[in-house]
């Protein structure tokens, strides 16, 4: 299966492109990935064509056969960032239509990024977009100052177990809605 590893963040050192590339890295005998990011993406102006950047990212979204974004939380939101590329790929083109997309986030807070995913959940339901996105099991990881080590990987034993059992859930979804 294709993955696209979305980066929802447009920083420098982002916790949630820290354990996007930790899943790509953990299960790279599973899936291809692919990573991507929103940082550099020009903000979206209404009326205008794509940019080339915006175009190769649709491309990218379009050629996946999933979609694994990690959502930074940006004031008890998605980041402007995450949110103007999502408009851009509303509309000119219209890859995430029937894309099926996974959510994962983490943050340096206990909350670990719940209201990012709750709101980017929403997001993707408008018009325009419509993925077919994975509601099971969430995976929230908080403390992300303490959980990754200077490699990048997780720390926390249970976390990487659980963080195994929710693609075990997504595998099963991701059956059960191509068949």
């Amino acid at each position: 299966m294709k993955v696209l590893a979305l980066s929802g963040s447009n920083a420098e050192k982002s916790y949630n492109e820290t354990l996007i590339k930790f899943i790509a890295k953990h299960f790279a005998g599973k899936y291809d990935f692919e990573f991507a990011t929103v940082r550099g993406l020009p903000m979206f102006k209404e009326g205008q064509e794509d940019p080339e950047d915006v175009a190769k990212l649709s491309q990218q979204v379009a050629d996946a056969d999933l979609v694994l974004i990690g959502s930074p939380e940006q004031q008890h939101s998605v980041t402007s960032a995450l949110k103007s590329a999502l408009e851009w790929l509303s509309t000119n083109t219209h890859p995430f239509n029937g894309k099926p997309v996974v959510v994962v986030s983490t943050s340096p807070l206990a909350q670990g990024g719940a209201r990012s995913q709750t709101k980017l959940k929403t997001i993707l339901a408008s018009p325009g977009l419509h993925p077919t996105v994975f509601n099971d099991d969430e995976f929230m990881m908080g403390l992300a100052t303490e959980d990754f080590d200077e490699n990048g990987d997780l720390k926390v034993e249970g976390t990487v177990k659980f963080l195994d059992h929710f693609f075990e859930e997504v595998d099963a979804w991701y059956a059960q809605i191509t068949k």
